[in-house]
């Protein structure tokens, strides 16, 4: 917190004489850096992170700096406590910011890591401005929701281009516009577009056509009332993005067109696509991307020579999807299998690697809830592969043990994520090393045999709740593994982690001598990180989530891996 405090350095004038309050971080220059905010009407899950991220795409080709940030309204401080079954899967960025899923979609599109600068909840902009109240930094001044708080969030987005030295910032506000928690970050938005001048922002609503199929047409009215709302809260859109199921009518966007203000030419058709990384093309066949260039005056900043070498190599990537001659299926098997969203990591994972081999890989969701070694082999029968994923709790682990016995005594590929690693040590435990009894102390914390524990040291810290670890961790490679040629024979590789339970030191030799390979630890720890088994074709574990670095055009080895085996 101290940080904002130095960063402080203006604050235009907080006298009873003055009602200006705009905090800048020092040496911040209006103007240097633009601002595109992307909000929703009629419902959330329209897309908003899809958008902006594939938006930002555009613009990042064009050779300018783009920095994405969301900004969310729940009170809670970050994502960590979420249910995936409420907000989809918690994404870790390698600081160890536990964030929205959206991030993700930032981080593939963009293909850059980002940090907790780019995230940001109402539970951290309230948590700095009680902090600073209590610390005097509003000199005796009432503090209020205006402009206390959203000058919070505006110096928040400032702070964010300054570090990046972005060009353009793309601004997306979770929910939608008429959410009660919003409010005050759309009142932050036309603040920060008063202050900031003419030309240096772009506001985009991502509204939805409704087509009830007792009618058989689109109905726009309810995008026309979402964006009436925007209106009253003082801001004009300069571009409507209709998402739609098909196409919208011309029609449809004309009466949006004279309904908002908003040239006909700007008021897009975003239709379903049956890939994110389609997206793109859509925008720039509409010529979305000049759009925002021209509403924010940089054209001067544009590199054409490098926007054709950039578009070129996504388009020989996106030339692949849907040209696949081959076909598997691979099995992910867990307990949040009813929410797609809960694993949208690893189905980008799994489609980056599917392409990549020109492959098409379909998924079987496999709920382990009641599954048994009696019923397991009727579960997989007609998969090419599995994946056990992460997860927290006991519910469906017996279930996933089943699954990891059937693929290791099947020679089906197997790739387990974190509890999928732990998982899989339990059930080599057991039915390889006799130890009948082996469990984590996750699910039985008083078992005679807790091949999985939480670490002593992680024991220590854990009255001050932060004993999970979290963000990007070197793992080292032993050679002449499978893992050492995955990773191209490198010394060591950076995954991202979110855990509290490791492989109990004591019994490590052990399961080595049975046959279980350790072939990734932490440096200068018996923190055992990757595991892999010789005898099988192909047989992964590691305590990382490595599907959070896959990208479109540099997906994770251990996926290729795994899509590899399965084709065989």
């Amino acid at each position: 917190m101290s940080k904002d405090k130095d960063l402080l350095a203006s604050i235009s004038d907080t006298s009873d004489e003055s009602e200006f309050f705009s905090p800048m971080p020092k040496g911040y220059r209006k103007g240097k850096a633009r601002y595109c905010f992307v909000m929703g009407t009629v419902m959330s899950g329209l897309g908003k992170g899809i958008f902006s991220s594939c938006l930002a795409k555009l613009m990042q080709d064009k050779g300018l700096k783009v920095a994405p940030i969301k900004l969310e309204g729940y009170l809670n401080v970050d994502s960590g406590t979420l249910n995936p079954f409420r907000h989809g899967e918690v994404f870790v960025l390698d600081d160890g910011m536990e964030c929205d899923m959206d991030l993700g979609t930032y981080e593939r599109m963009l293909n850059q890591d980002l940090s907790k600068a780019n995230f940001a909840t109402s539970g951290q902009i309230f948590s700095s401005v009680l902090y600073k109240e209590r610390h005097g930094d509003y000199l005796g001044r009432d503090v209020q929701m205006i402009p206390h708080v959203t000058g919070e969030v505006t110096l928040k987005l400032r702070q964010l281009a300054m570090e990046s030295d972005a060009d353009i910032v793309f601004v997306e506000i979770g929910g939608t516009v008429g959410d009660l928690e919003n409010a005050y970050y759309i009142e932050a938005m036309r603040e920060l577009a008063y202050e900031e001048g003419p030309n240096s922002c772009c506001f985009v609503a991502l509204t939805y056509i409704l087509e009830p199929k007792t009618l058989g047409e689109q109905k726009s009215k309810a995008a026309q009332l979402g964006i009436k709302q925007l209106m009253q809260c003082g801001i004009q859109p300069d571009i409507i993005a209709c998402r739609a199921s098909r196409p919208a009518t011309e029609k449809v966007r004309q009466k949006i067109s004279v309904y908002s203000n908003v040239p006909f030419g700007r008021v897009i058709s975003l239709p379903d696509s049956a890939s994110i990384y389609m997206i793109p093309a859509m925008l720039r066949e509409v010529g979305l991307d000049f759009e925002v260039a021209r509403l924010l005056k940089i054209e001067d900043r544009i590199k054409l020579r490098k926007e054709r070498k950039a578009w070129a190599k996504w388009c020989d990537f996106t030339d692949k999807i849907g040209s696949a001659d081959r076909q598997i299926t691979i099995g992910i098997t867990g307990k949040y299998t009813s929410v797609r969203d809960s694993y949208a990591s690893i189905i980008n994972a799994l489609e980056h690697a599917g392409i990549a081999l020109g492959c098409d890989v379909k998924i079987k969701w496999i709920d382990t809830s009641n599954l048994t070694d009696k019923n397991a082999a009727e579960s997989l029968k007609d998969v090419d592969g599995i994946i056990v994923p992460g997860g927290f709790g006991t519910r469906g682990a017996e279930g996933k043990i089943a699954c990891i016995k059937y693929a290791r005594e099947n020679n089906l590929p197997y790739l387990g994520l974190c509890l999928g690693f732990q998982m899989a040590v339990i059930e080599f435990a057991r039915n390889v090393c006799g130890m009948k009894q082996a469990n984590s102390t996750e699910i039985e914390p008083d078992g005679p045999e807790p091949v999985i524990d939480i670490l002593p040291e992680q024991k220590k810290i854990e009255g001050l709740g932060g004993n999970m670890r979290l963000g990007g961790k070197d793992i080292e490679l032993k050679a002449e593994t499978m893992a050492w040629k995955l990773f191209g024979k490198a010394d060591s590789v950076r995954m991202r982690f979110r855990h509290r339970y490791e492989v109990d030191p004591r019994y490590i030799e052990r399961l080595e001598e049975a046959g279980l390979v350790f072939s990734g630890k932490a440096p200068n720890q018996p923190i055992m990180q990757i595991l892999e088994l010789p005898s099988h074709p192909y047989f992964f574990g590691t305590q990382a989530h490595p599907c959070l670095t896959s990208r479109p055009l540099k997906p994770q080895p251990m996926f290729v891996g795994l899509v590899a085996a399965a084709m065989r």
